[in-house]
This record gives structure tokens, C-alpha cells and sequence, in this order.
């Protein structure tokens, strides 16, 4: 025989249905209903919970735990993972950006992913590079457009000098 199901809601009835209507997140939703259910007297059973939200009756049981445990704040509580470890440290990110500052900067991605490695022994793909320096730093590279083997310098700076300022 199944031990009785008991459980004490501290929140009113009025408060979970509020909470209920303006919670975004699913899983916090379903939580919720489970409470308000409890707390209306709609259930009387775990089973009858996990029927209900379509959940195994192992995770209605972890989830009541947790509520008795930490009240609903713990409950509704959504964990994340805290991510991976940046491959590039804040120095390295601070000396990459001086380098694309100066006025001859690089002239390929390819070249800093050979820079990153000689100067700072990272070994990092050609799209992670190209990630970091044009997304995430919004840099562009230095190359100058191609001009010409045949043009007379001479030339060039007479028109620069003749041509007239736009309106």
C-alpha cells in the first residue's frame, strides 16, 4: 500500500492561477498547474498528476521535492549550464584588437590565425577567427583596393589636387 499524498501549499489558490497566467516558460507552466491542481483539490494523487501533465511519476515526485524542499521559488528556479571555456583569454582578445588598430593591420584571416599561433601558441580554425574579428570585435581588415601597376603617381596626385570638393 502506497503511503498518502500530502502536500502543504503555502500560496493561495488566487496567487498560483495569477502566476500561471503570466509565466512564459513551459516548464514553469506545467509546474504551476501541478501546484494550483494540488492546492484546488482537482488531484489527490501523484499518479494522477503525472496523467494529467503527460510526465513520468518520477518527475511529478522530483518536483514536489523540490518544492518542499526550497518553496516555489526553488521550484520554478531554471538552471544553466554554464557554457565552455573561452579559447581566448581577455589579453589575448586586448592584443588581437590593438594589432587590427594599427594602420597596417592584416591583410587575410589566414594571417591571424598564424599570428595567434606564433605569438600566443593558439591553434584556432580559419571560421572561429573569422567569427571572433568581424562579428564579435566588429573589425575589418586593412587590405587596400588593388590599384593599378601601370598608373602614373604623378598623375594620380595632379587629379587629386584638381578635382573639386563635392556639393
Amino acid at each position: 500500500m502506497s503511503r498518502p499524498f500530502k502536500l502543504e501549499i503555502t500560496e493561495s489558490e488566487a496567487d498560483l492561477k495569477k502566476r500561471l497566467q503570466h509565466v512564459r516558460a513551459a516548464i514553469q507552466k506545467e509546474k504551476l498547474q501541478m501546484l494550483w491542481w494540488v492546492k484546488s483539490g482537482q488531484v489527490k494523487q501523484q499518479q494522477e498528476i503525472a496523467q494529467r501533465l503527460g510526465r513520468d511519476i518520477s518527475t511529478v515526485t522530483r518536483w514536489l521535492q523540490t518544492y518542499r524542499r526550497g518553496g516555489i521559488q526553488e521550484l520554478l528556479k531554471i538552471n544553466k549550464a554554464p557554457g565552455g571555456r573561452r579559447i581566448m583569454s581577455d589579453a589575448v582578445l586586448a592584443d588581437l584588437q590593438q594589432q587590427l588598430n594599427r594602420p597596417e593591420g592584416f591583410s587575410s584571416y589566414g594571417a591571424i590565425v598564424e599570428w595567434l599561433h606564433e605569438k600566443h601558441g593558439l591553434t584556432m580554425e580559419y571560421g572561429t577567427v573569422y567569427d571572433w574579428v568581424h562579428n564579435r570585435l566588429g573589425a575589418k581588415l586593412k587590405t587596400p583596393r588593388p590599384q593599378s601597376y601601370r598608373q602614373d603617381e604623378a598623375r594620380v596626385e595632379t587629379f587629386k589636387k584638381t578635382l573639386e570638393p563635392p556639393c
